[in-house]
Parts: structure tokens; C-alpha cells; sequence
């Protein structure tokens, strides 16, 4: 602990600021790892996770713990070497611990918004299935009169949906149809 007390005190005060901020990036790292926690605490003290991104603005906000984190514990460790190796000039250290920090910064953001950009919701776009070609799996009732099952591959993965008809006879099992409309909870198809 000698070494520590003949610093001076401007790579003291460096040295507190990296190591304090260095512990908070290795609990968040660990947090991470362990899927303790799912989102981040943005300085207004809101929460931004999955479920609340926003894509209009790519979603996160650079100022979050993990970004200021990430600036103390590179601006501070840097500071330190360059106070250490630079002596008695404050100044320059300063701006090299803020720039390296400003770095550690918009690196996370940028990190953090395209793991964001990853991310997919797993719901479907009805919108996006009319037009899509299916094979009937349970025979759809003529006229909607009952419903029946279709299967199809769309929005990247596999799915039954139930489905109905306007036409005129039963579309039996195994038969291709196209959707036409999407309804609340079923699809609308022709026989193609």
C-alpha cells in the first residue's frame, strides 16, 4: 500500500475513479452473463430494455450505466498512465481521459444499438402473410360456415393458422391455397 500513498494526487484521484468504475463494469458483466438483469437504467431514471425500444431513433439512449461505466473506468485507467507518465502536466491527461472515456462511450451505445437492431419480436404481421401460398391441414368448411387449419412457412418460421373461405365447396385437406385476408384470429383463402 506504500505505492499508493506516494502517488501524487491527481493519479490518486485516477486511480479511485478507474478501480471503483472497473468493479461496476465486472458486476455488469457478470449481471450480463447470468441474466440477472434485463435492461439498463438511463439517467432520467427510466428503464430501456427489449420491450421498450424504440426504433424510430435506433432505440438507446448513449448515456446509460453501462455507457458512463465504460467512460470512467477507460477515461480513468488512462488518465492514470498518462498523469503517470506525463508528471507534473495536468491538463494533458485531463483531455486524454475524457477523450478515451468519450470513446468507451459511444462505443457501448453503438454496441448496445446493434445488438438492439438483433433483436426480433417473434410476432407476426398479418399484413405480411396475404398473398403467402399454404397447404391446408384440417378440410376448410365452404362459405364460412366453420374453420378449418392451414400450414405455412413465412416471417421465418412454421406455422398453423386457422382459416376460413368465401368459396362455394369444402377445400379439402392437402390443398393449396392462397391467403386472401387476415381476420382477427383466422385467415381468409382461395383455392389456387
Amino acid at each position: 500500500m506504500d505505492w499508493f500513498l506516494e502517488l501524487a494526487t491527481a493519479e490518486k484521484i485516477y486511480f479511485i475513479i478507474a478501480m471503483v468504475a472497473s468493479i461496476f463494469l465486472v458486476i455488469q458483466i457478470i449481471i450480463m452473463l447470468f441474466s440477472l438483469g434485463g435492461g439498463d437504467i438511463d439517467m432520467d431514471g427510466g428503464l430501456s430494455g427489449p420491450d421498450t425500444i424504440d426504433d424510430t431513433d435506433g432505440g438507446l439512449s448513449f448515456f446509460t450505466i453501462k455507457g458512463l461505466t465504460a467512460f470512467f473506468a477507460l477515461g480513468g485507467w488512462c488518465g492514470f498512465a498518462a498523469q503517470t507518465a506525463l508528471g507534473s502536466n495536468i491538463w494533458a491527461p485531463i483531455l486524454i481521459a475524457i477523450a478515451t472515456g468519450t470513446v468507451a462511450l459511444l462505443g457501448v451505445g453503438f454496441a448496445m444499438r446493434g445488438i438492439a437492431k438483433l433483436q426480433c419480436s417473434g410476432n407476426i404481421v398479418k399484413k405480411n402473410l396475404i398473398g403467402t401460398v399454404a397447404t391446408v391441414y384440417v378440410s376448410i368448411p365452404e362459405k364460412r360456415s366453420g374453420r378449418g387449419k392451414i400450414t405455412l412457412t413465412a416471417q421465418g418460421s412454421f406455422m398453423e393458422i386457422d382459416a376460413m373461405t368465401d368459396e362455394g365447396e369444402r377445400i379439402p385437406v392437402d390443398s393449396t391455397v392462397e391467403i386472401v385476408d387476415y381476420s382477427d384470429d383466422f385467415a381468409v383463402v382461395k383455392k389456387v
